[in-house]
This record gives C-alpha cells, structure tokens and sequence, in this order.
C-alpha cells in the first residue's frame, strides 16, 4: 500500500513539474504581456526609474503623440513640401544607375529642398548593387564592428522598376524593385519635413511581450502609406525602446542602437555608456536596438566574418539608412526561397552604401522582413522556412498620409 502511495505521488508530482516548465514556456514565449511605459521625467541620471509604481499604460503615451490621422503631432514647425497643384510627384527616374555609382548631377542638399511650382524634384541619386538589413530570426546582431574588408562575392545589379510613387505636404517616396546577389530587393526612398514624420507603432497598438501582429495589419490600422518591420523589441528584455519620442524600456545591453532624431539626422549609440534620459534630453525620436551598425560615415563597419554565429550568411533582409538629413532607405530583400537567395551582412551594407547612404542600420530579418507600400506587401516574405507568409512582428517603422 505504501509501495503504492509513493508512485501515485511520484506520478503527481512529475505531472505538476511538467505543468510548471510548460507554463513557464509558455509564459516567456506565447502568452501576451502587456508592460509599462518608463516615463521620460521618472528617470534618474543613470537612466533607471525613480518612481516604482506602474506610469501610463503604453498605448495612452502612445496615442498622446499622435493626431487623428495617426501622425505625429509634434513638430518641427517647418512648412515642410508643397505637391504642385498639377497633383504630379515630380519624380525624376533617369537618376537609376545599372552600375551603382552614384550621380554626379546629384544634389547632396536635396532634402532641404522643397516641392513646389511644377513640382520638379530632382531624384537623381543612382541606384544599384545588392542590400538590405536584418539578421535571420529576433537575435540581435552582433555587437562589434569590423572595419571595410573585400568582397568575397560579385554580382550585376539590373536596372530598377519603379513600383509606385507617392507625395503629400510631409514626404515623398519613391519604391523600386531591384535584382542584385540572386535576390529581389525593395528599395524605398524617402524624403521627409523632419525626423517626426517617422513613426513606430507596436502591435496592437500595446507595448509588452509576446503581443504581435503583421507588418501590413499594422499598417493598414495606422494609416501608413509605407511600412517596414522594426527591431522585434519584444522578443528580448533588454534593449532601449523609444518610441515617437516615449521611452518604453530604459533597461540597457551591450548593443548599439539607432537614434532618428526629431531633426531628421540618424546616428548610433551604445548603450553602455548613453542613458535614455541623455537621448530625450537630445531630441530623440526613435531608438531602435537591433543591429550591427552596416554604414557609419560613409564606410562598410562590417566585415564578412560577422556573419559567423548569425544563422545562415544569405537572409531576407530589413534595414534603413540615410543619404543626408530626411532623406532616407528603407530596404527589404527576399531570400531562402529558389528565385531569392537573400543577403549577407557584408553584401547588405556594400549595396546601401552603393546608393549613396551614409549610415546604415540592420533590423530584424528572417522571416520577419517586409514592406508595405500603399496597402500592398511588395515582397515576399518567408516564415518557417520557405512559406510565402508575413511573420507577426512586434512593431514597425512606417510614414503616414497626410493631406
């Protein structure tokens, strides 16, 4: 009888452990979380929250900075781009290079220029070569940087194709598909008024763990006319979250990040010695905590070894850089399916530096990279191998419409 007991109590005693561990799992990976905001004027000069009690929930400080067409309300104040009243973008396509190079014609201050008249804006920047950010999964990238190596890979790049144009009083964008590297990739160029007119939004409009949704559902819900995936902050604990101006996450790593400051200039920072407090008191607009940096100050700042311990070499990618102040790309490629291999590292930041841009910065990748244009997925992401499908992310970078 005793002999009994015992395993009954074993058995027990096994089913509430496996119970526990499942919970647990399920706990850290599925069930949502939704967490609190750091409030910018609770922080400390180390950056750590001086008051303990939970401060607004996140989607109030969200939706404070925000007007009723889900654009940001804060500005800069400057009059910003005025479309002609012919309605035309006044793109100029015949700035597309094959070889890459970039357009001598090409005026480096555009970005302070402004529509009007007959709406002729000179978009002659050249285009070509390979690209796009984002390691293969949510792990962040690597925390170092290499300084520019060769190239261990060619590739003839073709000549891009316009998928569509757009243009209001806040920015204009121009999406094309190119062919570089056996991979398709996307390439939106976009010239904003100020930093502001880049947004975030989290999934479900909540900040928190494991709450997630598609980049076009999210999209859609938010009004953007364009949109990439973000940095997938809610699959870590770790990591700076500002965003549209809110601190989300003062809780630090070893990582860079990038900053897109309210004047529209992107720069990079380590965490290890920066507090979030120190960025808001700097303008901060976005903070993102993905990486590694690919481009910093016109230089590749990878190698072709960082891709050791980072999955695959070749991945769908997402990243975004800057040619000058408001002027920016946002990049997404396909890869891990027979028409797209996808990019490495080392290929992505040769090709964004190849359009001209400056600094360069990896977001999440894998199966997770996509862009939306106009309610449209112009790519073709990949989730679980090969599967044509978007993966629910936890936030995204998007330009909203404006009248």
């Amino acid at each position: 009888m005793r002999k009994f007991n015992g395993k009954k109590a074993g058995i027990i005693c096994g089913v509430a452990l496996a119970s526990f561990t499942s919970y647990a799992l399920l706990d850290t990976f599925v069930i949502p979380h939704p967490m609190q905001t750091v409030s910018g004027q609770n922080l400390d000069s180390n950056g750590l929250s001086i008051n303990e009690e939970e401060s607004t929930e996140a989607e109030n400080a969200y939706a404070a900075n925000q007007d009723q067409d889900g654009l940001s309300s804060n500005n800069s104040g400057r009059s910003g781009f005025n479309q002609d009243d012919s309605g035309q973008n006044g793109f100029k396509q015949d700035g597309y290079h094959q070889d890459g190079e970039n357009n001598d014609n090409y005026d480096e201050n555009s970005s302070d220029q402004s529509f009007g008249g007959n709406g002729g804006f000179d978009n002659g920047q050249g285009f070509g070569g390979p690209g796009n950010g984002g390691s293969g999964g949510h792990g962040q990238g690597g925390p170092g940087r290499g300084g520019q190596g060769s190239s261990g890979s060619t590739s003839s790049t073709s000549s891009g194709t316009v998928i569509g144009t757009y243009s209001d009083s806040k920015s204009k964008i121009t999406v094309t598909q190119y062919r570089a590297y056996d991979s398709n990739i996307y390439v939106a160029d976009v010239e904003v008024t100020d930093g502001t007119s880049i947004l975030s939004a989290f999934a479900n409009n909540t900040y928190g763990r494991n709450i997630t949704d598609t980049t076009s559902d999210m999209a859609e819900e938010n009004n953007a006319v364009l949109a990439i995936n973000g940095d997938y902050y809610g699959a870590r604990q770790s990591g700076y979250v500002i965003r549209n101006g809110v601190v989300y996450r003062n809780q630090g790593s070893n990582g860079e990040d990038m900053v897109i400051s309210k004047d529209g200039s992107l720069s990079f920072i380590s965490e290890s010695d920066t507090t979030t407090d120190s960025l808001i008191q700097k303008q901060a607009w976005q903070v993102l905590s993905f990486g590694p940096v690919l481009v910093e100050n016109g230089e590749v700042a990878v190698t072709e070894n960082d891709e050791v311990g980072m999955a695959m070499a070749s991945n769908p990618r997402t990243a975004i850089g800057t040619v000058a102040k408001n002027h920016y790309l946002f990049v997404v490629s396909d890869g891990r399916t027979s028409e797209s291999a996808g990019l490495s590292l080392y290929e992505l930041a040769n090709f964004m530096k190849s359009l001209g841009a400056t600094n360069v910065y990896n977001l999440d990748g894998g199966g997770s990279s996509t862009m939306v244009f106009q309610g449209e997925v112009v790519n073709n992401p990949t989730t679980n191998g090969n599967k044509i499908s978007e993966r629910a992310v936890s936030d995204i970078l998007y330009i909203g419409k404006n009248s």
